[in-house]
C-alpha cells in the first residue's frame, strides 16, 4: 500500500464562529476554526448497521464478562445532522470524508461513517466516537481542521490533534463543512 494523500483543505478562520483563537504557543497544534451551521449534511454508513444488539455482544465489545457486577444499562448513539439516523455505539465509530480503520486493530472493528465535505474541511478519518462502560469518548484523530466540542452548559472547546474528551448526551461535535455530531441519550437494553 502506498502513502496516503491527504487532500483536506484548512478551513478559513472565522471571527464570528464563537470559538476563541488559539494562543500563539498552541498555534502549531491547532488549525483554523470550524464552522457550525444547520444545513443537513449527507451521511453514509460505510457498513450496514444492526437494529438491536444482544447483551452478550455488548459485553464482549465493552470488555465485560457475563459474571461482572454492574453491566452497562444501555447503549449510547450519535447522529450527524438533525435528520440522520442514529449510529449505535455498540462498537467504536470512525467519522470522516473517507473513514478507514487503523492499520493495527485490536478488539472490535469500528463502524465507518462517511460524511459529505464539499469544501474538504473534514479529514478522511476525522474523529472516533466510542462507548466505554457508561461514558462516551470523542477522539480527534489528528484531523487537519480540528474538532469543536460543545457540551451542554459549557463554552465550546477545540480539541487538539489526537485529544480525547468524555462527552455527555446533548453534546455537539463540529467537525467542519456543516457536519455536527450530536450525542444522543442512552437507549436501555431490553
Amino acid at each position: 500500500m502506498g502513502e496516503e494523500f491527504d487532500d483536506t483543505r484548512p478551513a478559513p478562520s472565522r471571527p464570528d464562529s464563537g470559538v476563541t483563537a488559539p494562543s500563539p504557543e498552541a498555534t502549531d497544534e491547532l488549525m483554523a476554526d470550524t464552522v457550525m451551521t444547520s444545513r443537513r449534511p449527507v451521511v453514509d454508513l460505510v457498513e450496514p448497521q444492526r437494529e438491536r444488539v444482544s447483551r452478550g455482544a455488548l459485553d464482549a465489545v465493552l470488555g465485560l464478562s457475563s459474571n461482572s457486577a454492574g453491566p452497562p444499562q444501555g447503549i449510547y448513539s450519535f447522529r450527524v445532522g438533525e435528520f440522520a439516523e442514529p449510529v449505535m455505539l455498540d462498537k467504536p465509530a470512525r467519522v470522516g470524508r473517507d473513514p478507514q480503520t487503523s492499520r493495527i486493530s485490536t478488539g472490535a472493528l469500528p463502524r465507518l461513517v462517511r460524511v459529505s465535505s464539499p469544501g474538504h474541511e473534514v479529514s478522511g478519518t476525522h474523529v472516533e466516537v466510542r462507548q466505554v462502560g457508561s461514558s462516551v469518548i470523542v477522539t480527534d484523530l489528528r484531523s487537519t481542521n480540528g474538532s469543536v466540542v460543545m457540551q451542554p452548559g459549557s463554552i465550546p472547546r477545540k480539541l487538539r490533534q489526537g485529544e480525547s474528551v468524555v462527552v455527555s448526551p446533548g453534546a455537539l461535535v463540529d467537525i467542519g463543512d456543516e457536519n455536527i455530531l450530536q450525542i444522543l441519550p442512552m437507549q436501555r437494553l431490553g
